[in-house]
This record gives C-alpha cells, sequence and structure tokens, in this order.
C-alpha cells in the first residue's frame, strides 16, 4: 500500500472485538484512549473518527494499563507482543483479474519456506525464482504457516497472530505481490495454517475469552475451545481466518495442520463446517478453492464427499505413502518405519493409499486406520511425496534424503511419486538434491523459552540414542542459516542431472494421461521381494524400478519413454541398472 493510502483518514473506522471476559474494553488508537460498547454477544464495538489505514492501536482489558494486539489484527509492524495496525490491502495491485484458479486434481505441488528458501528470506526474493517452478513442472506453491510468531525466524507453527503474515517475510503487501505473481505464471497458491494449538509466546487470547480448552490438550499445548461453553465465537473466529485468506489475498487453498489434535465433540465438526462454507466461497469466487489436511487418523471420511458420509476435504496429506517409498529405499526401519520397507508393502499402499487400513500398527501398538473404497475415492484426494518439512526436519540433524541416498535411488523415488495415482507434492530443492539440510530452528526473543527449546530438543533425541551434541540448536542462528537453499548447486554436476530428470518426469505425467489416472482399481502391481524391483502397470505404460544394488531382469518390455540409465530389451523382458527406473510404453 502506498504511504498516500496508508495515511489516508476517514470520518470514522470502526473498531471491534469479541471479548466476553473483562468487564471493560477500550481502544487506543495513535495514544488515544477511546471506550467500547459491549452487546449482548460479547462483542465490543468503537467508532473513531480520524482513524484509517496505518493507524496503530491496541485493547485495554480492565485496569490493564498495556494495551494487547487485536486477536484478528490484519498487520503487526513491530511484533507480536506490540501494537496493531489498521490495514487493507491495495485493490489496484492485483492483476490476476482472469485467474481461473488450479484445481487440485491433475495438480503437482512444492512445498516451500518462505525464510529459506531463498538467502533473502523475503517474499519479493521467492517471486525471482518462480520461473524456476514453472520450468520443473509444479502447478501450485504450497507456503509454509505464513502468520504472525515471536522473533525473526521460525517454522512458522509458534504462530500466535492468525490474522497476520510475518513481518520478515514481507507483511500482507509482500504476500499480496507473491500470490498475483505465482497467477500471473499460471501456478496457484496454498498456505498451511494451524488450527490446533497456538505458539508460547504473543498469545493473548485467553485474557480476551474462552479460546482454549479446559479439558485436554496435546503435545504443543492445550486444545482449542471448539465445543465447549461459547465455543461458537471461537469456531468463526478460525473459519473466518480461514476464508480471509483465499477471500482478501486469492489463495487457492489451505493446507489444515494436524487435523487429529483437533478435538471437537459436535455433531457437525469444525472440518466439516470449514468445508461448507469454502464451497460457498468458491463458488461466490468462480475459482477452484481446495483444503488439504494432514491427519495422521487413515480415515478417508476426512475427503469422502459429505453426500457420502464424510467432512467433504479435497485431499490429505499421505504419510503411509511416505513412509512406504522411504523405508524401501533408505533401509531405515527405526520408529514409525518398524512396519514399513518390504516390496510388499510398497505395491499394497501404492495400490491402497494406505499401508495401516483397520490393521495392527506395532508403532502404536494397536489396530489403526480404515480402508480407503479404491473404486469410489479418486487418488488425487491423497497427496504423495518422498520429502516434506516434517519427515526431513524432525530427523535428528534435519538431514534430507540426498545426505544418505545415492542418485539412482533419488531418482527412482522420483519416479514412484510422479508416476502414482496421487497428488505429487515435492520439498523445496528436492528436486536437485539439495545439499543443504533443512533443521528445525526458532529465535525466541525471551531466553527462558530458548532454552527450555533447545533442551527439550536434544533430550527427545537422546531418548532415542542420538548423542546430544549432535542435535543442532535450534536457537543457533546457524542453524537456520544451514537451513537456506543454495541456489549456485541447481546447475552443477549430479544435481543438475537430478533436476533434468525431474523435469523430465514431470513433462511425462502432463503428456501421458495413464499416469495422472486417479483411478486407484486401474493400478496393477507386479514386484519380486528378493531382487527388489516393483512395475507399476499404468494404462499401455509400465514404471519399472530396481531398488537393489544388482542388476534385475523384469517381466515387462516396450518402447523406452524415460529412463535414469540404460536399459537393455531381452525379448519380452527388460534389464535394468541397479538403482535405477525405466518407463516403457507397451
Amino acid at each position: 500500500m502506498t504511504e498516500t493510502a496508508a495515511a489516508q483518514t476517514f470520518d470514522a473506522w470502526p473498531f471491534d472485538v469479541w471479548a466476553p471476559t473483562p468487564q471493560s474494553v477500550r481502544v487506543v488508537v495513535d495514544g488515544t484512549e477511546h471506550p467500547m460498547q459491549r452487546d449482548d454477544d460479547g462483542w465490543w464495538h468503537a467508532d473513531v473518527a480520524g482513524a484509517g489505514p496505518g493507524s496503530r492501536y491496541g485493547f485495554l482489558l480492565d485496569d490493564d494499563p498495556t494495551p494487547i494486539p487485536d486477536p484478528r489484527s490484519p498487520r503487526q509492524p513491530e511484533g507480536v507482543h506490540a501494537l496493531s495496525q489498521v490495514h487493507r490491502l491495495d485493490p489496484a495491485a492485483w492483476t490476476d483479474g482472469l485467474w481461473g484458479g488450479q484445481q487440485l486434481a491433475g495438480a503437482c505441488l512444492y512445498e516451500l519456506h518462505v525464510g529459506t528458501f531463498t538467502p533473502e528470506g523475503t517474499f519479493d526474493a521467492a517471486i525471482a525464482k518462480l520461473d524456476h517452478l514453472v520450468d520443473l513442472g509444479v502447478t501450485m506453491v504450497e507456503l509454509m504457516p505464513l502468520n504472525g510468531v515471536n522473533g525473526t525466524h521460525n517454522w512458522g507453527y509458534d504462530g500466535v497472530l492468525w490474522y497476520t503474515v510475518h513481518e520478515p517475510y514481507g507483511g500482507p503487501d509482500g504476500l499480496q505481490r507473491f500470490v498475483d505473481a505465482c497467477h500471473r505464471r499460471g501456478l496457484g497458491v496454498a498456505v498451511d495454517v494451524v488450527y490446533n494449538h497456538l505458539g508460547p509466546s504473543g498469545n493473548y487470547l485467553e485474557r480476551f475469552g474462552p479460546y482454549l480448552s479446559e479439558a485436554g490438550g496435546n503435545s504443543w499445548g492445550r486444545s482449542i475451545n471448539l465445543s465447549g461453553a461459547s465455543s461458537g465465537q471461537v469456531r468463526r473466529y478460525i473459519i473466518d481466518n480461514a476464508l480471509r485468506w483465499m477471500r482478501e489475498f486469492h489463495v487457492d487453498g489451505l493446507r489444515l495442520d494436524a487435523v487429529h489434535a483437533l478435538v471437537d465433540e459436535s455433531a457437525i465438526h469444525l472440518l466439516e463446517e470449514l468445508a461448507v462454507e469454502t464451497e460457498a466461497l468458491s463458488t461466490h469466487l468462480r475459482r477452484p478453492l481446495t483444503l488439504i489436511a494432514e491427519s495422521d487418523l487413515n480415515d478417508p471420511r476426512l475427503v469422502t464427499p459429505r453426500a457420502a458420509g464424510g467432512y467433504g476435504l479435497t485431499a490429505q496429506w499421505d504419510d503411509d505413502i511416505h513412509h512406504a517409498i522411504h523405508a524401501a529405499v533408505s533401509g531405515e526401519r527405526q520408529g514409525y518405519y518398524a512396519d514399513f520397507g518390504s516390496m510388499d508393502c510398497l505395491a499394497s499402499t501404492l495400490q491402497h493409499a494406505y499401508f495401516h487400513a483397520a490393521t495392527f500398527s506395532s508403532f502404536r501398538g494397536r489396530v489403526h486406520g480404515r480402508e480407503v473404497d479404491v473404486r469410489t475415492t479418486p487418488g488425487y484426494r491423497f497427496l504423495a511425496y518422498t520429502s516434506d518439512h516434517d519427515q526431513v526436519g524432525n530427523r535428528a540433524i534435519g538431514d534430507r534424503p540426498s545426505a544418505y541416498l545415492s542418485h539412482g535411488m533419488l531418482a527412482v523415488s522420483a519416479a514412484l511419486v510422479l508416476c502414482s495415482p496421487y497428488t505429487p507434492m515435492l520439498f523445496m530443492g528436492e528436486e536437485w538434491g539439495a545439499s543443504t539440510p533443512f533443521q528445525f530452528f526458532t529465535s525466541h526473543p525471551e531466553p527462558e523459552l530458548g532454552e527450555a527449546t533447545a533442551a527439550g530438543r536434544k533430550r527427545e533425541f537422546a531418548e532415542h540414542g542420538w548423542d546430544a551434541e549432535e542435535i543442532p540448536d535450534p536457537q543457533d542462528p546457524e542453524t537456520f542459516h544451514r537451513s537456506t537453499l543454495d541456489w549456485s548447486e541447481v546447475t552443477v554436476g549430479r544435481h543438475a542431472e537430478l533436476l533434468q530428470v525431474y523435469r523430465d518426469l514431470l513433462a511425462l505425467r502432463r503428456e501421458r494421461p495413464e499416469l495422472s489416472d486417479p483411478w486407484l482399481a486401474d493400478l496393477r502391481v507386479d514386484f519380486d521381494e528378493d531382487e527388489r524391483w516393483i512395475v507399476l502397470h499404468r494404462g499401455s505404460l509400465r514404471v519399472a524400478c530396481n531398488l537393489s544394488t544388482n542388476p534385475v531382469t523384469v517381466p515387462v518390455a516396450g518402447r523406452t519413454l524415460l529412463a535414469s540409465t540404460a536399459v537393455t530389451a531381452r525379448g519380452a523382458q527388460t534389464e535394468l541398472a541397479p538403482e535405477s527406473f525405466a518407463i516403457l510404453a507397451t
């Protein structure tokens, strides 16, 4: 927004806040206190003459002389503890009037963290890299959380002011420029939102009203009050926030963090309510809007249409696909990988979306999941990936697969995801085998909180056998800097070769409808457990992968469309080099 627009004043500007807990509320606007009037629902209101975009304000609750930020603050120029700022996006800055949206079916997502995607760590710097994503062949960018957090850098899951955009990235105007730039290039944008908990610093919500539940919680803190007394306005707070990203910032969808941690005992779950209102907004905007859940439940009801008794979300992240591929190519079997790793497991998961589907999970010590109806549930409703921020960043030292897998295995992993019936998602830098790690980092200004975070991280991994001294300190600025992508690698050696593999695979997926066919019932998989090869039958195409360190002969033949290394035809069979793939047209 221009200085002229920011300085513009109005006859009066409305200030509203839901605050049923305090007995009195005043709003401080540009240094002057104004009384507020309460209605029967706990909302306080005041019209302030001369205020407008650019005005700084905060709320005084009861006798506390220190103003605190607006729970629905549109901007926090000086951080989450400081005054809020009245802010409006400049309508004239949008150039995406002809943007028709990006449906999830047929899409390829690219997850990135704005702060480490480029050395500058801003929206504007990320815009300069968008042509790389277009050339790669992705169609939608998924941004890790952008909301206000305390400190300069953070993964984003410590958010406390959900309506704001983190200022070091470029604030709300920077996000507007980024979304507009993506749409000009034909890229959709999804934003990761966190509604299951609040961060440890800057959370003033409970002083206003019963935002948090008195019962229950999760490993990140107390649960949000979704179904207790006065929860109606809390639910409205969440849904209004979700719709704001899509309406005001023109984003094309949301990734909903850890929905299994949402404690909702209502007959109509918050997720279903959100799906209903998102569909209404999509109809009004005349473009598709996507809701993607992260869930540990393996419950297809999340993505089942409401008419069939589900919640009606568009899709969900599918960790079972990640685990099946990762364990098969890496040999890792610790923790939740214990049940994965066999070729039979890989084949079953690729065919049925979940491996644990009302089956026993040794990691959980119980039966887990529910079976997907492959006849009626299209594969695009499940996101498949070999990396994401969790599966890399929550490793003890944040090492990417490129740190411990061969070039051949990285290519095989890519082929299994990009040639599957699922919606593929890449994690930033994966496409060139980035050598930089993605580690867990924070910048809590409070020394005691920073020390507790670092100590907890070391303790957690020490319990799993890691040397505590090897665990990066989340508070050390170097942990953050180490996690920044090195773009000089893109054109060099093996990095450039792997990038070309990804580009070729995505180009072939766009060219051949067999590879984007979402119907799981159409997928047949053959494999050999001992020789460790697997073949995906995709219509007239055969995706043959060798996961062993020896050459193997697979019982398929045809014209080679794409291969990571040279293949040898042997009549009705094909010989694959160690750790390689080939896509054949029969």
